[in-house]
């Protein structure tokens, strides 16, 4: 097939992109705009998408030609300096997501390019404090997984654009069925149709083609219900600086800045901070922010002032369509469950078995009309299927994975537009494949299996079965991820509460320069009782 090539992308081409990315924006910005319907000062995206384009533009125009890995630190750290607005702080952290997929390479094949994608949206996912399904963060997950699917076809990578923005398309029609206020103003989301714009200009400037105009949207007459408003009168001050220098992880800053607001969104690349929250005393975020290094672009905006021009009112959510809810261990887990499809997380685990009414809970409280429940621990498949015998007017199944690893593998293969049967067949087949394992702490003496456990020391377990005990953390995974699979070529580490993200990354890099030549890919799992978790492909 022609179609069929691995011809590396070069940073050349890459800057080329983005300055398309930059001009389709230019030409688009005002047919964004268009679609807003939720509060100012949030309310300009396509302006905030092309100043946060803008930004970057400015800073590749000033560069000599790099390595694609260059391109995408500078691309990275410009968008979060320039980044404005909710849109304008995802679409930096996309770009950083990518820049981290490229880091330290000259070029990039078609599948690190794919890789590169995937981390941009989990990077996006990571930024928002509380992420709403129907925005910018759903159609770029179904665009990554179009792109995924692409990749895995051997296409080349302009014909990879094309089938992620293809399948981002569909999901930005389906935009108005999430969000009830998208759908009374017979509008889609805004973040999505900008994301659209930016990877049509990607292409456009990849194969040199024209950038295509987007036909403008004409909002429908929403009427006002100030019963029902959008914003918050408690946190009327819109507050966005820039941090730069700055001496504090994401992780810290979200923390710091989730209990002093709403709409939390923390964007960084490098030593460069974003921030974006609706707060009750801007003040005491920017004393905050002072903390970490030098304020820049500090912008407060009073939304009291405003925004009874442009309150809609909230409907509750029609039941439709097919959802799934997981369990999950930990908050990043959760994190990464959500960013690939799943509308609901129910935590338990190990220790933590969670009870049958917060499954309930969830299932009544969503939007679907039927429901996949993930147990993905073998002690609360009992729990998901009494579930099922409790709404017997509701159609809930339960696809029993007893682990993390078929966790993951069944939310990769579904597919809200095929039917029940159809996703529980492809996503039952997918778990088949799904190999695990996992590193604890012996809590006491024992003899298992003939293997001999002190109390205290590490234990590699392969799906439940121990098969290695040892006082070193990265001894016990090398020979445990072995007695998993001697085939193993990726290994995804899931790093627990115990574990800090420093010690997590001596201990990837150890086991990626090991002598089994595997590929080690590092998230956030924050599980409790287990230092690592681990996928194994």
């Amino acid at each position: 097939m022609e179609n069929r090539q691995e011809a590396a992308i070069t940073g050349g081409q890459l800057k080329a992109m983005l300055m398309g990315a930059y001009q389709s924006f230019e030409k688009n910005y005002e047919m964004i705009n268009s679609l807003n319907v939720f509060p100012v000062p949030d309310g300009d995206t396509g302006t905030n998408m092309m100043h946060t384009m803008t930004s970057v533009a400015e800073a590749l125009n000033r560069m000599n030609d790099g390595d694609i890995g260059e391109v995408g630190q500078i691309a990275a750290r410009s968008a979060v300096f320039g980044a404005r607005g909710n849109s304008g702080v995802i679409l930096s952290q996309l770009l950083y997501g990518i820049s981290k997929g490229l880091a330290g390479k000259a070029a990039a094949t078609n599948n690190e390019i794919g890789k590169a994608f995937q981390y941009g949206i989990l990077y996006a996912y990571r930024a928002v404090s509380k992420p709403v399904e129907g925005t910018i963060l759903t159609v770029a997950r179904s665009m990554a997984k179009g792109a995924r699917d692409a990749v895995r076809g051997g296409l080349d990578f302009r014909h990879v654009l094309q089938e992620a923005i293809d399948a981002g398309r569909k999901e930005l029609a389906r935009t108005p069925e999430l969000l009830p206020v998208l759908r009374e103003a017979g509008v889609v989301d805004a973040g999505g149709q900008g994301l659209i714009v930016f990877c049509e200009g990607c292409l456009a400037g990849l194969t040199g083609e024209a950038i295509p105009k987007e036909a403008a949207a004409v909002p429908k007459k929403v009427s006002v219900d100030l019963a029902a408003e959008e914003f918050n009168i408690e946190y009327p001050y819109c507050t966005e600086f820039v941090v730069r220098n700055a001496e504090v992880s994401e992780k810290e800053a979200m923390h710091w800045l989730e209990s002093m607001g709403e709409s939390l969104i923390v964007g960084v690349a490098y030593d460069v901070v974003k921030v974006h929250i609706h707060a009750k005393d801007p003040g005491a975020v920017l004393q905050l922010g002072l903390q970490w290094g030098s304020l820049h672009d500090i912008k407060i905006d009073n939304m009291a002032d405003q925004h009874a021009e442009t309150l809609f009112a909230r409907h509750k959510v029609s039941k439709s369509g097919i959802a799934v809810i997981s369990v999950a261990a930990g908050e990043g887990i959760a994190k990464i469950m959500k960013s690939l499809g799943a509308e609901g997380v129910v935590y338990g685990g190990q220790s933590m078995n969670p009870p049958v009414e917060e499954f309930i809970h969830c299932i009544e409280h969503g939007a679907a009309a039927q429901y996949i429940v993930l147990p993905n621990n073998k002690n609360i498949v009992l729990a998901v299927q009494q579930v099922k015998k409790l709404l017997k007017e509701s159609r809930v199944e339960c696809l029993p994975t007893v682990n993390l690893a078929q966790g993951l593998a069944a939310l990769m293969a579904f597919d809200k537009n095929i039917s029940l049967e159809e996703n529980l067949a492809s996503m039952k087949k997918e778990t088949g494949n799904a190999r695990s394992a996992a590193c604890s702490i012996a809590v006491r003496d024992s003899m298992v299996n003939g293997l001999k456990v002190l109390k205290g020391q590490y234990i590699g377990l392969v799906e439940d079965k121990i098969v290695y005990a040892g006082n070193d953390l990265a001894s016990v995974a090398e020979q445990t991820i072995a007695a998993a699979a001697s085939g193993a070529e990726l290994v995804s580490l899931y790093y627990g509460r115990e574990l800090t993200a420093e010690a997590a990354d001596v201990l990837a890099k150890t086991l990626q320069n090991s002598a089994n030549g595997w590929e080690i890919e590092l998230f956030e799992g924050g599980q409790p009782h287990y230092p690592l978790l681990m996928v194994i492909e």
